[in-house]
């Protein structure tokens, strides 16, 4: 981060952060959480760029917990130490759990109705749909081809034949780590 970047958000404010994580958790049904946040973080308030949002997207995966709220509360703490990051995680939980709460009471009055399965259904796919937004947004800078050709393999065995992903990512994780070690050029120390 650039000192100039440091200053502009270090004067983000914690109701700000509360008010942005609330409406990416409110409207991200389905599954796209990670693609309304780059939208939100990156393309409309510029809090990071995208190779910290890639950065920080990976470490959150690894660690246990939600990504999306992992994510938060590393923003948040990035742009304003541990208050931001507990503000951030409010902001992601409270308001959608409210509204959660407020769903399940109609879903069991009105689950059966074809109009509630309709809504949902049409959740379900704005949640692929800004998914795959984000993974092609993302995979744009990529160049070399052993990232691209994992991807696609990961793509085709788990999305298309149907394997379990946990084994596949288990073989093809430490795989495209060697094959990437062994074609990047030694640097000379």
């Amino acid at each position: 981060m650039s000192s100039e970047s440091s200053t502009e958000k270090t004067s983000v404010s914690l109701l700000s952060l509360i008010m942005v994580f609330s409406r990416v958790g409110i409207t991200s049904f389905g599954g796209s959480t990670a693609a309304w946040l780059y939208r939100e973080l990156v393309q409309r308030r510029g809090w990071l760029d995208e190779e910290h949002f890639v950065t920080a997207l990976t470490i959150c995966q690894v660690l246990p917990g939600a990504n999306p709220v992992n994510l938060s509360i590393y923003v948040g703490s990035q742009l304003r130490g541990g208050i931001g990051g507990a503000a951030a995680a409010f902001g992601m939980v409270m308001p959608p759990f409210c509204i959660i709460l407020v769903l399940g009471y109609f879903y069991t009055r009105f689950g059966g109705s074809p109009v509630a399965h309709a809504v949902l259904g049409g959740l379900a796919a704005v949640g692929i749909g800004m998914t795959l937004f984000i993974g092609v947004k993302l995979t744009r800078h990529v160049r070399r081809p052993i990232p691209i050709l994992i991807a696609v393999a990961i793509f085709v065995v788990v999305g298309v034949l149907r394997w379990p992903m946990i084994p596949v990512v288990l073989v093809l994780t430490p795989l495209s780590i060697a094959v990437e070690r062994w074609l990047l050029p030694k640097k000379s120390t």
